[in-house]
Order: C-alpha cells, then structure tokens, then sequence
C-alpha cells in the first residue's frame, strides 16, 4: 500500500474515528509518523508509530 492508496481509504471513514494499530499485546493508538527516505531507486518508506504514552 501506498501514500495515495491510504489516503483514499482513509476518506472512506469516519474523521473522527481513532488509528490504532494491531500488534502482537494488541492495539495501540497512533502516536506519529516519520519518513525514511530511501537512495538507490528503493522507494521512500512512512514509518507509522505507536503512541508510547503509559496507560
């Protein structure tokens, strides 16, 4: 999946619905987002983050 693709999904759904994202403990909010740009023709990657806050 890619940015463009996300993003179409994520219009589909209610803007006021939470992110989470599933692991192995379960779900966790999303807490941010980085990009890491890649060289050698690799596409650029977006890194999603759980939010680390304590419960």
């Amino acid at each position: 999946m890619n940015v463009r693709q996300l993003l179409a999904l994520l219009q589909t759904y209610p803007p006021e619905a939470s992110v989470l994202l599933e692991g192995d403990a379960g779900y966790s909010p999303l807490g941010g987002l980085s990009l890491q740009a890649n060289e050698g023709g690799l596409p650029d990657e977006v890194i999603l983050h759980p939010d680390m806050t304590p419960d």
